[in-house]
């Protein structure tokens, strides 16, 4: 049975529909987990926890679709910030309180952290997202999304 996460509860309390997807929890490659569900690449958004090098203790949250890569140097400019790095596993998981690989927006609303959805997300009526727990994916209506974790929609990657 799959537990009620912390996602599912906030999605639930805006009246958001969503669909539960489940996958080994050893996984955490994006575009496998694509594959294993049966979806296309450019649906399965993975979550990166990304730090300003002038105060990496507030972190930002970047969107993009399995089959992108995140453009640092595109972030920086739409967060304003001078530069910006991948935080390291271990610094994402601490900073979280959640694994690489079921890191989610969702679960981490009460940080206030600014999240960065790429623009390519805008023309999907749905996309699937990280529930909080590696192995379950939520899949979304993508302008709920957007509202309820307060998501800014920038050109923020390039293809892999």
């Amino acid at each position: 049975m799959t537990p009620k996460l912390n996602s599912m509860r906030l999605l639930e309390k805006h009246d958001i529909p969503y669909e539960v997807t489940e996958f080994p929890d050893t996984e955490r490659d994006a575009e496998v987990i694509a594959d294993i569900l049966g979806v296309p690449h450019f649906m399965v958004y993975k979550t990166l926890v990304v730090q300003p090098v002038e105060n990496p203790k507030k972190p930002l949250l970047a969107l993009i679709a399995a089959d992108r890569t995140l453009d640092l140097k595109a972030l920086a400019a739409v967060s304003g910030h001078k530069k910006v790095s991948m935080a390291a596993h271990k610094d994402a998981e601490a900073m979280t309180g959640l694994k690489v690989g079921g890191i989610s927006a969702l679960a981490l609303t009460h940080k206030n952290w600014p999240v960065f959805l790429d623009q390519p997300a805008s023309q999907l009526e749905h996309i699937l997202v990280s529930a909080g727990q590696r192995g379950l994916d939520l899949r979304v209506p993508t302008v709920a999304f957007i509202r309820v974790v307060g998501a800014r929609l920038a050109e923020i990657s390039t293809e892999s």
